[in-house]
């Protein structure tokens, strides 16, 4: 018997990490809150070390009150996407219009059947050093 949770659908996975980055570029209230619906679960939840959020609304209005405090900033992914067992992880940074990175950091999530985002947990920085 084939183990399909060690045999990504790839493509599938790569849309809804596309459509994660959609929503969090997009400035539309209600157009982010449709991203948030196709990328996340219900159910998802999204940490970091600033909070905690939780379901599609949740994380689509921290994503607005983001874009609010930090006008004309991106997030864009800076790494393939490494994925098994219906986790997933990617690095990314936050920049200004003129290229000047706010904060990088990396995402570790997991995934629905879906492949809708169940949870991300999102780190800060650079690997602290021993």
């Amino acid at each position: 018997m084939t183990d399909t949770t060690t045999t990504p659908d790839t493509a599938a996975i790569t849309a809804t990490i596309d459509t994660y980055f959609a929503m969090l570029n997009e400035p539309d209230g209600a157009r982010r809150a449709e991203l948030a619906g196709q990328a996340w679960d219900p159910n998802g939840v999204y940490v970091d070390p600033l909070g905690r959020h939780e379901g599609p609304d949740a994380i689509a209005q921290m994503v607005g009150a983001v874009q609010q405090q930090y006008p004309g900033h991106r997030f864009a992914r800076t790494s393939g996407i490494d994925t098994h067992h219906k986790v997933v992880r990617f690095s990314w940074d936050f920049a200004a219009g003129d290229g000047a990175v706010a904060v990088a950091g990396i995402d570790v999530g997991t995934l629905a059947a879906d492949d809708r985002l169940t949870g991300i947990a999102g780190f800060f920085g650079p690997l602290p050093e021993d």
